[in-house]
């Protein structure tokens, strides 16, 4: 397994962004493990879908932001993906103890909850909300970095298109600050430079998905891509140009990607070896949750390890946890919302599913544990 990049502790992933920023502002009950400048406010930019090496391979693409690729990569947790990776960056910790564990995974009601949007797949049923039976202040009820910095006198502002307010996910993962919904790029370098200049101590989080859509649709790497990277750098170089002297800017990312052919994957649907036994299967094509029946997780386990072979390993939820893939805590809420066994996916594999046809076409992926989708960067800009 040494192509896997696992998770680890050392202060230095994406759910110690937000807390580092606020230590690095002064504020009690922050500390600074990433080693941020001192500033007054401070602003997070997160572009989704950024991996580390994917901005080093493509440095013709984006000259200023490969100007600030001086330190060492962040990583983003397991797994990869942009559900967990924001509310690992929102509440300051990783998915053991906020519970957002997968782009899909189980829930109360015997089903998966897609955490986008907040609704449940029963086995055989259609999607319903689940915003009223199962809020997700309820699936996620630690307090979020926003909040604590709130409740410390920062201004929070969360800076995210408009459609995002009031979103379950939002609400898990970003509750406590004022919610600035924009559209485009110019009211999010707007609302970004405003709160990166106001008089008071101020925290900004800002996301853009853009990146991310284009790499699922046409691939990482593809002309469409490196356009939109090409705009996203010159967004930051803009943010860059106009930025306070005394805030910080830092640009992060949600997980890398890595392109795939959708043609060429295994089928959780129509092998038996992969559906005997199983009861749901969640998370996504390239990280996958599977819940077994009851009594049938030694030889789920063990029929889903022989036809993946060398293309990722599977090993069971409980070694999964013991080996600190969510984290250092686990909790008992959550340890049931993890699946029975874990298939990850290296190189390009996939595990594709009749219930997400849209997602098992996409060109590009990630959620699995290769050091293109787990490492991130960490892009400091302090004038």
């Amino acid at each position: 397994m040494d192509w896997i990049v696992a998770p680890d502790h050392d202060g230095r992933a994406l759910s110690d962004v937000l807390p580092s920023l606020l230590g690095a502002m002064g504020i009690d009950g922050f500390a600074d493990t990433i080693g941020f400048p001192g500033c007054r406010n401070a602003v997070a930019l997160l572009i989704d879908g950024l991996g580390w090496e994917l901005l080093r391979d493509h440095a013709a693409d984006a000259p200023f932001l490969v100007s600030l690729l001086t330190r060492p990569p962040l990583k983003a947790g397991f797994p990869t993906t942009t559900v967990t990776s924001i509310t690992s960056l929102g509440t300051g910790r990783c998915a053991g103890e906020h519970g957002v564990v997968g782009y899909s995974f189980a829930d109360p009601s015997g089903g998966l909850l897609h955490p986008l949007s907040w609704g449940a797949h029963p086995a055989g049923g259609h999607r319903r909300s689940l915003l009223e039976s199962w809020p997700p202040e309820q699936a996620q009820p630690n307090t979020t970095v926003l909040q604590r910095a709130a409740a410390s006198g920062v201004d929070v502002r969360t800076v995210v298109p408009a459609e995002f307010q009031g979103t379950g996910l939002t609400r898990a993962a970003l509750r406590g600050g004022a919610f600035h919904g924009v559209r485009a790029f110019g009211d999010l370098a707007a609302e970004l430079l405003a709160a990166a200049g106001a008089p008071e101590p101020t925290l900004g989080y800002g996301y853009h998905g853009h990146l991310d859509l284009l790499g699922h649709v046409h691939g990482p790497g593809s002309p469409p891509w490196r356009l939109q990277l090409a705009q996203i750098d010159r967004l930051v170089a803009t943010l860059a140009e106009h930025l306070p002297a005394s805030a910080v800017l830092a640009v992060v990312a949600d997980h890398g990607m890595v392109a795939v052919d959708p043609s060429d994957a295994l089928d959780a649907d129509t092998d038996p070896a992969l559906r005997d036994g199983v009861r749901l299967v969640g998370g996504e094509v390239r990280a996958r949750h599977v819940y077994a029946e009851p009594g049938a997780v030694a030889d789920v386990h063990a029929a889903w390890r022989e036809t993946i072979g060398a293309r990722g390993v599977v090993l069971t939820g409980e070694r999964a946890v013991d080996e600190g893939w969510f984290g250092p805590v686990v909790t008992d809420p959550v340890r049931r919302r993890i699946g029975d066994v874990i298939a990850v996916m290296r190189e390009s594999g996939v595990i594709r599913s009749a219930a997400e046809p849209g997602e098992s076409a996409l060109r590009g992926q990630h959620g699995s544990l290769t050091s293109a989708e787990q490492l991130v960067p960490v892009l400091v800009v302090n004038r």
